[in-house]
């Protein structure tokens, strides 16, 4: 949970500018430095960072003497095991496999303990990882264990109103949407029609806590913050939405199609559109008047613009790719990765920063075939290039996880904000220009 609040804790509004955190070593361009060979230094770090559990291996968020293995997918060994799945698929290596394969073992011993049902924050986030690592293997074991994260959600829904829910929050990040997404993965992956009837009624709980608003509805992240709501991805209407539209895709019902085009309704109706953007603001009430955009895949176009994407396909109306393209215009036209804003601080992450940014842009080009969104995409790369720390115990990155806290620097291991994740960001730019498809695609993204 400590990582739950620390999201919290970085919506706070108040506008901090911080300059760009200086890398330790000179900086370089995407063609001087392979990026294969970037990520095996992230796999240096990774693995001199790891914490020995007997056999198997754990990662905590923040390597330092004293701490704890975290096993969430935000922050811990998930994120760390699906770098090094990633990795494997580059290069073969056994040793990379054999890596991915200690860090799940440990997360089979928290399958049964695990207390947060979350997708970023608890079991569903497990069931992911450990799905992804069977593939991969073939080993029975991580099936089971993930089976075992599906019977575990099921009993832990609690029936609410026409459906279920796990807790009060709503969102991608560790409430009902996410969960739902894990759940339709896990029906496809696992075979199982009941995760996707459970995912259902997920949604239908959902659609009992939409909000009446301008231009359609709306989702607080929880009901006990109706005045403040965050209308991106990870905590608001966006991710909501986003769950329901894939919801419909699974399994036909207009229901859950209808409540999505009412969120992104709203969506565009409250957004920032002049210069033929689209550029939704950080919360709601916005903070003293100022204007507040995140550029990110949490409170950013990065994030939003999936909505739009999958809105596009489901209903064949263009008017939805024209918002994704505005979408990919805000982020444009801010003058990132050059110059940072109060939506583009000090991080380089998968969640808030450049690594989110770039991986939206690649996705984009393939969807549009924009060549300047391809450049974009490697401009911003050769940004995180540059930012990078690189010496004997290998690459990372130490950045600031939350805009209010600027001062509050590390260098962390996970999927979400650490090395893991832009490694993974690195790997997937590799395989893109060697004709390799990427072995993980994570259940929050339409980009197929």
């Amino acid at each position: 949970m400590r990582r739950a609040l620390c999201l919290i804790t970085c919506l706070v509004a108040g506008i901090v500018s911080t300059p760009a955190q200086q890398a330790t070593a000179p900086p370089a361009s995407g063609s001087a430095r392979p990026l294969l060979a970037e990520a095996r230094g992230v796999a240096k770090w990774l693995r001199g960072v790891a914490l020995p559990r007997g056999s198997a291996l754990a990662w905590a968020g923040t390597p330092a003497p004293g701490a704890a293995p975290v096993a969430n997918l935000y922050s811990g060994s998930p994120g760390v095991v699906l770098f090094f799945l990633e990795l494997h698929h580059a290069t073969g290596d056994a040793a990379d496999l054999a890596t991915a394969r200690a860090g799940a073992d440990w997360l089979l011993t928290n399958v049964d303990s695990e207390s947060q049902a979350g997708l970023y924050t608890g079991l569903a986030g497990l069931g992911f990882t450990l799905t992804e690592t069977w593939k991969a293997t073939k080993d029975v074991r991580y099936k089971e264990a993930a089976n075992r994260v599906v019977d575990r959600l099921k009993q832990m829904a609690r029936p609410a109103g026409d459906g279920v829910e796990w807790s009060p929050v709503s969102d991608i990040i560790s409430g009902t949407a996410g969960i739902g997404l894990y759940l339709l993965s896990a029906s496809r992956d696992l075979g199982r029609a009941d995760a996707r009837d459970l995912a259902a009624a997920a949604g239908r709980r959902l659609i009992t806590q939409q909000i009446a608003a301008d231009g359609g509805a709306k989702w607080a992240m929880t009901p006990a913050s109706p005045t403040r709501l965050y209308p991106n991805f990870s905590h608001g209407t966006a991710g909501v939405a986003y769950f329901l539209a894939q919801l419909h895709a699974a399994t036909g019902n207009r229901a859950f199609l209808d409540a999505a085009l009412s969120g992104a309704g709203y969506l565009v109706k409250s957004a920032k559109t002049d210069g033929d953007v689209c550029l939704v603001f950080h919360h709601e009430p916005e903070a003293d008047g100022l204007d507040l955009f995140y550029l990110g895949w949490c409170h950013g176009p990065a994030g939003t613009g999936r909505l739009f994407h999958q809105l596009a396909v489901a209903t064949g109306d263009r008017t939805w790719h024209t918002w994704l393209v505005r979408a990919a215009n805000g982020i444009r036209q801010s003058g990132i990765p050059e110059r940072e804003s109060p939506g583009f601080w000090n991080n380089v992450g998968q969640c808030c920063g450049s690594a989110s940014v770039a991986d939206f842009f690649l996705s984009y080009h393939q969807i549009t075939r924009d060549a300047g969104a391809l450049a974009f995409a490697r401009r911003v790369t050769d940004q995180i290039l540059a930012r990078a720390t690189r010496d004997d115990a290998g690459t990372r990155w130490t950045h600031a996880e939350n805009r209010v806290q600027p001062a509050n620097l590390t260098a962390q291991t996970g999927w979400m904000q650490g090395a893991a994740g832009i490694g993974g960001w690195l790997l997937r730019l590799d395989g893109f220009d060697r004709g390799r498809a990427p072995l993980v695609t994570f259940p929050d993204t339409p980009f197929k």
